[in-house]
């Protein structure tokens, strides 16, 4: 696996091709099993190990995944598992595994699979924007695919077993990942975000379970697997997710009629602050960028473009930047370059420097 060749193309979650506007991303994964053997936490190293070879050369011949991409845990040093965190392509507890865990991936990284995870195999779709369907589509051709060549644990009662019990069913994971600074910038995130958790969606930061909320982004998925089928489970998830889109879109506007000045405010301290900032924490950067993104959208900042927000939102992260720079640093240090890069790409993308922030003409 080339590393340098990843980190040079756009991620599937964050692709700077699109303009996704409030969705950034949809993603699904799914939970499998095989037959007859046990869960990966109950399993050996020495089974752990033959089924992720056996795995890793079944996977890579799978028509979805081609041209596809593979790696051992055991391969990877550090760096390499934090920049396949940050483009979430494995997970936190994937990236703590070593020899028997495994990725397999198309190059373009929409569709990959993790091996020996919790579960045998966790497969995930992602795609830009707000397309639950069409990530579903991808995934379930996948889930096919690979069903032609091993066998799942399927019970006719309970539907896909899985090492944790909420996964039981379908298997099934849907989830959107949103960009709400409208709504955090009116106070009415928290009331919105509560709501979620008593009709059963679970709400988590950018990064995954147990991460706040960095840079207003914030993934909603699904918490139960069981008593429903997959395309219900997607539906409900739509319906929800345009609920908050549209609450998202009415703050924004209620923001620029009501307070206009603390939206550019907000948006021209993001800008001062990352184009003159000589420290950046990976937390500051991205809720600066946040801003910025805002301010895009609204019409607001001219001459920054959406790519370039997008891509120093991966870029500006710990592992990204450490392959960037080829060296490891300490996180004072990454700080420093951290504030550098910023520096440096939003001088290059903003040609108007003097006319960057104005009133809509």
């Amino acid at each position: 696996m080339d590393i340098d060749a990843l980190i040079g193309q756009p991620g599937a979650w964050l692709d700077v091709e699109h303009d996704t506007g409030v969705v950034v991303s949809s993603r699904i994964r799914l939970a499998r099993n095989l037959q007859k053997s046990a869960f990966p936490g109950w399993a050996g190293a020495e089974e752990c190990e033959r089924l992720w070879q056996e795995l890793r050369t079944q996977l890579a011949a799978i028509p979805s995944l081609k041209p596809a991409e593979s790696v051992g845990m055991e391969e990877l040093d550090e760096i390499e598992k934090a920049i396949l965190l940050e483009r979430h392509l494995i997970s936190h507890d994937q990236a703590g595994k070593g020899k028997g865990s495994g990725l397999v991936f198309r190059r373009d990284e929409s569709i990959s699979v993790m091996v020996n995870e919790e579960d045998h195999l966790r497969l995930q779709a992602m795609r830009p924007g707000f397309d639950l369907r069409g990530t579903w589509e991808m995934i379930n051709r996948m889930d096919s695919e690979i069903e032609q060549r091993v066998e799942y644990a399927f019970s006719p009662q309970l539907g896909y077993l899985t090492a944790c019990p909420t996964n039981v069913g379908t298997g099934l994971r849907a989830s959107v990942m949103l960009h709400l600074p409208g709504l955090s910038l009116m106070n009415e995130i928290n009331p919105i975000m509560k709501g979620m958790a008593k009709i059963g969606l679970a709400v988590r930061g950018l990064w995954g379970e147990g991460t706040e909320a960095t840079g207003n982004m914030f993934q909603i998925s699904n918490q139960w697997t069981l008593g429903e089928d997959e395309l219900t489970i997607i539906g409900n998830l739509e319906q929800i997710a345009q609920e908050i889109i549209e609450h998202e879109k009415n703050a924004r506007a209620r923001l620029m009629e009501k307070k206009e000045i603390v939206v550019r405010d907000h948006v021209g301290r993001a800008f001062g602050i990352l184009c003159h900032a000589h420290i950046l924490t990976s937390k500051e950067a991205l809720d600066m960028l946040s801003g910025l993104r805002l301010g895009i959208d609204l019409g607001i900042l001219k001459d920054v473009g959406r790519r370039t927000v997008d891509e120093l939102m991966l870029a500006t992260q710990p592992g990204h930047l450490q392959r960037l720079e080829e060296r490891a640093l300490k996180p004072k240090d990454r700080d420093k370059v951290r504030a550098q890069m910023v520096r440096s790409r939003l001088v290059g993308a903003a040609p108007g420097k003097n006319r960057t922030l104005k009133k809509d003409e």
